[in-house]
């Protein structure tokens, strides 16, 4: 196959390399062929790599927007939207996405990787019918074979040579992400406050979670945006959950040995809403953003484009929603 799609679909790739040459043997006719289209041609990567890009395009830099990786993969649900904007807004005016995009693996922890895997699986879905052209390179020769597996097992096709070949281990991406949703979280922790859900007035919750957020120094910011998802998840689990409600907040380290970057005194606030109710949402609430004709649904996802991290895991034993923010101490 050629690797072409009509503007009523979506190309979703996968680079695998193993030298300078494999990569550029792949990323260069795939800008060039973006730039000669005349559409939005943009390179998301590390620097070495954006480097040999811009010494071999020459001339035709020029038309390429080239992005750090460390500036462009920041959050999960807020780079999906942003990028779902831009492609609307370059449809109005009868263009289209090329995007050549490295995902950062190294010094995520286990969850972040998740949570970018998701995404990876989820863009087959979220950018259908909008005609973009995606390529993600992965580096074989650092990346561990679970990170390699998942890209094989999320993008559809993989480029090598030139040729465009079907991967066989492409998974339909709910099913994908279902998998990544049916890992059990860890129990909250014997020192977590706890709270019962008795009442539709959430004023007292709210409270609550005020105090406990700025005794762990939460930023105004982030606070705001807590307060507000805390009432979102909160007002679902009373109108469609099963009591007992319970809200557990805790604070816990970030896993500083999986990224050598992060400040060891910055943690993570975790604030808990479970209930038991067998709640079976529909594939992608959460991950995708609702259209028009669905506005009951921006419920879930502004949540995730609010806090650092959303978990949700449901089924017979209840439904337990989990939202993470950083903390200064």
């Amino acid at each position: 196959m050629d690797g072409t799609v009509s503007k009523a679909g979506v190309s979703h790739e996968v680079l695998p390399y193993a030298s300078e040459r494999d990569f550029l043997a792949g990323a260069l006719p795939f800008l060039r062929a973006g730039v000669e289209a005349g559409d939005a041609v943009l390179a998301i990567g590390g620097r070495v790599n954006l480097r040999m890009l811009r010494e071999c395009l020459g001339a035709e830099a020029a038309q390429v927007e080239f992005i750090e990786d460390t500036a462009f993969y920041h959050h999960p649900a807020r780079t999906l939207a942003q990028c779902l904007t831009f492609v609307d807004e370059l449809a109005a005016r009868g263009r289209r996405l090329w995007l050549l995009g490295e995902p950062i693996w190294h010094g995520r922890t286990p969850v972040e990787v998740a949570d970018w895997q998701r995404v990876e699986a989820i863009v087959n879905v979220a950018f259908a019918g909008t005609g973009a052209s995606i390529l993600c390179p992965y580096d074989l020769r650092s990346l561990p074979l679970a990170i390699l597996d998942g890209a094989r097992r999320t993008h559809p096709v993989t480029v090598h040579d030139g040729e465009h070949r079907v991967n066989r281990g492409y998974m339909d991406p709910w099913a994908y992400t279902s998998i990544i949703d049916r890992r059990p979280l860890p129990p909250p922790p014997t020192f977590a406050e706890t709270l019962r859900i008795d009442t539709e007035d959430l004023y007292w919750l709210r409270a609550f979670v005020a105090e406990y957020g700025r005794e762990a120094a939460l930023m105004d910011s982030a606070m705001q945006h807590l307060l507000m998802s805390v009432t979102e998840v909160a007002t679902n689990a009373i109108r469609h959950g099963t009591p007992p409600i319970m809200l557990r907040l805790w604070t816990e380290p970030r896993d500083v040995t999986a990224d050598q970057h992060w400040d060891p005194a910055t943690g993570m606030l975790v604030c808990e809403i479970s209930d038991r109710g067998d709640w079976r949402p529909s594939p992608g609430l959460s991950l995708v953003p609702p259209g028009p004709s669905a506005p009951g649904r921006f419920g879930l996802w502004a949540v995730g484009l609010l806090c650092s991290r959303v978990q949700v895991r449901t089924g017979r034993a209840g439904t337990t929603v989990r939202l993470h923010m950083p903390t200064a101490a």
